[in-house]
């Protein structure tokens, strides 16, 4: 077998903002595995920044991969605990290389296009009538869960897009999430939730910045409506220090980025432990490129949630990859007459 790697920039087509900032690029890896005349493909998705592998020996790593590749997938996890984004792209290229095509990781409903997975739609922060012009957008196309980044711009001018949606769509009609990015100062949250709740709100990520861990459970406790954790998942790598961290904050649900925690193994193990204590859970890219976000929807897929899960983010680049996935009324799709275009 042999392993090598590549870096790829992806372009937004618009910048696109966070609570972090704007960006206009994302880095991403690509582990590619040749065999026997075969080849497999496996995304390393790391955000700067963000993920807990955001390292200078990074790229020092992924080398030590494919000089080491003859270890075979499981000791390469267990030996890269602390690049989550590089466990990911390790399981996601092995994957390809035994599957019948490198693409077809998952055979389901969903890879014969017969079935579909319900995804929220995806709104920006920006200015206002951006903001606005964004929901008026996804409501047209179809969607019935809208999920609005918030935290950026002025906090009243986010209620009155909130108090927009809901002129106009019931909570039966439009679910509506909003990721906060930890934006939140902490003497201010619990004022902000019980706020952003006149709104029928289904729930709100990450309301304060991670590592708050009594706040967050006090907020837990008290919160007018549901808390879902995100960026507090980031860098905790042994299955003991995840339920310790539940068990302490006790959410009501977790977000799970296969990237940033681990990939599909390291998922796993929070959604058992999401099971075990009652918490709920969707699954979510993380502006991966159409390679990785194709590796996450087949897997979402079997895991047989029926919340939306957070797909739609393949349309975002100029120069992403032609691929089966496409999203139609609010709905993400694998249209077997679609071709991949990567090797």
């Amino acid at each position: 077998m042999i392993a090598s790697y590549q870096k790829y920039m992806l372009e937004f087509k618009r910048p696109s903002g966070t609570s972090r900032g704007v960006m206009t690029e994302k880095e991403t890896w690509f582990i590619i595995l040749e065999e026997d005349g075969k080849k497999g493909i496996g995304e390393c998705g790391i955000l700067r920044g963000l993920s807990a592998d955001d390292r200078e020996d990074y790229e020092e790593k992924l080398q030590w991969v494919c000089e080491n590749i003859h270890l075979g997938e499981k000791e390469l996890w267990e030996n890269l605990l602390e690049f989550p984004s590089i466990q990911f792209g390790v399981e996601m290229a092995f994957l390809s290389l035994k599957s019948k095509t490198p693409y077809l990781l998952f055979p389901s409903d969903f890879t014969d296009n017969s079935k579909s997975i319900n995804i929220n739609g995806l709104v920006w922060m920006g200015e206002a009538t951006f903001m606005k012009q964004q929901i008026e957008e996804k409501l047209a196309d179809g969607f019935t869960c809208i999920k609005l980044k918030i935290g950026a711009i002025d906090f009243q001018k986010e209620l009155d897009l909130l108090q927009f949606i809901r002129s106009h769509f019931s909570p039966e009609q439009i679910e509506i999430r909003v990721d906060a990015n930890g934006a939140f100062v902490l003497n201010e949250a619990l004022d902000k939730l019980n706020q952003l709740s006149q709104f029928q709100l289904h729930s709100i990520e990450q309301p304060i910045k991670k590592g708050n861990i009594q706040a967050m459970s006090d907020l837990c406790k008290t919160t007018p409506f549901p808390i879902a954790l995100d960026e507090e998942l980031i860098g905790i790598f042994s299955f003991e220090e995840k339920e310790k961290l539940l068990k302490e904050i006790k959410p009501q649900y977790i977000i799970l980025k296969p990237s940033f925690i681990g990939g599909f193994r390291g998922t796993k193990e929070w959604i058992d432990l999401a099971d075990k204590y009652g918490i709920g859970w969707w699954i979510t890219s993380a502006l991966e490129s159409n390679i990785g976000l194709n590796a996450i929807s087949q897997w979402t897929y079997i895991q047989n949630s029926k919340m939306p899960q957070g797909l739609g983010t393949g349309a975002l680049y100029t120069n992403n990859f032609d691929c089966p996935l496409e999203v139609s009324q609010g709905q993400l799709w694998y249209n077997t007459s679609k071709k991949w275009d990567f090797f």
